[in-house]
């Protein structure tokens, strides 16, 4: 069956013909030793728009949120996030397994949760509680709909938990579409967290990757635990170029996605059977409810005529990215409403 038109997730971006040809000339060395020229400039890039002392190069987001726990925690320390959060839901237990961190999750409001909720979940001195270490946030969250968590929340939360004694840390997969939507630096996001990574191979279009970003000192235990996970790359440039073709060409195009996303969602919200508010959606992603019908039969109809989004249990999910031009969000609509009017 043919995909025509793949709003499950940014995740499917593919290289542009401009990217692989940059990443096909790139200088490369064994990274793993320092020398692979593409790796460190991708860093630097990386730590300098960040705002942070030095960062790494990983495999995957996945990598980077786990080696920050393990860096940050000890067994049986506690991390406190939202009850969305992805390394609750989307990595696969890895969490218990890797640094024997348990999770105090939030119930906050489409992923975001206040400061009165954050001083509730840290835990006593009393020896019978698990100790609170590190307050970790999704920017933007995901399963929240891509919503934003503001700098004023951001700096609250992060002044208390500084306050209180916890490390910070930003799972920053998608910060760059809340950069493109508010106009606020990533600098500016960053600058209260202890650790904080982005994804190279979302909405930036590059192939494989993150960058995690954070002091010497934290980016150096992060080296051991990158080790430890087999995160060595070798000659890395190949594709660590790519992350750099994407900085420097494919921050500001994010913005194309956001607005195609809030345009999926207002026609959405003509066609009766869909339950939605435009309103709502701040980035690229779009979540809602078909009323009287299942989201898993809907989807099966609409992959059926080239359109494939996602289920969240109820719900349906689809994600702009740069693969997906405004044209096709109308032919999207037109097909929706094949299957729902």
């Amino acid at each position: 069956m043919e995909i025509k038109i793949d709003l499950f997730s940014d995740t499917g971006t593919r290289p542009s013909d401009e990217m692989r040809e940059f990443m096909a000339k790139a200088e490369v060395g064994d990274e793993q030793l320092f020398e692979d020229p593409s790796v460190n400039k991708l860093t630097e890039m990386a730590a300098d728009i960040l705002g942070k002392e030095e960062a790494i190069y990983l495999p995957s987001g996945l990598m980077a949120n786990q080696i920050s726990f393990a860096v940050h925690c000890n067994p049986g320390d506690e991390i406190i996030m939202d009850e969305s959060a992805h390394p609750i839901h989307y990595e696969g237990g890895a969490t218990a397994i890797i640094s024997g961190a348990s999770i105090r999750s939030v119930e906050g409001k489409r992923g975001i949760f206040n400061l009165e909720q954050f001083e509730k979940a840290v835990r006593t001195k009393d020896y019978h509680d698990p100790q609170s270490k590190l307050l970790s946030i999704e920017q933007t969250s995901n399963l929240g709909g891509g919503t934003i968590w503001s700098l004023e929340q951001i700096e609250e939360l992060t002044d208390k938990a500084h306050e209180l004694g916890l490390k910070t840390h930003m799972d920053g997969a998608r910060l760059f579409n809340a950069v493109a939507a508010t106009e606020i630096s990533a600098q500016r996001y960053a600058a209260n967290f202890d650790s904080v990574w982005f994804d190279l191979s979302k909405g930036l279009g590059a192939p494989v990757g993150s960058v995690l970003a954070g002091s010497k000192q934290f980016i150096n235990e992060a080296r051991y635990w990158k080790q430890r996970l087999g995160g060595a790359m070798r000659q890395a440039g190949i594709i660590a170029a790519g992350g750099i073709y994407a900085l420097k060409n494919n921050l500001e195009r994010l913005k194309t996605d956001n607005d195609n996303a809030k345009l999926l969602a207002e026609e959405l919200a003509k066609i009766p059977a869909v339950e939605i508010d435009p309103s709502t959606v701040e980035t690229n992603i779009v979540i809602f409810k078909i009323k009287g019908e299942e989201s898993a039969e809907i989807a099966e109809k609409l992959l059926e005529d080239g359109l494939r989004v996602s289920v969240l249990h109820d719900k349906i999910r689809a994600v702009t990215h740069l693969d997906v031009k405004k044209e096709e969000i109308f032919q999207a609509i037109d097909i929706f409403k094949k299957h729902l009017t």
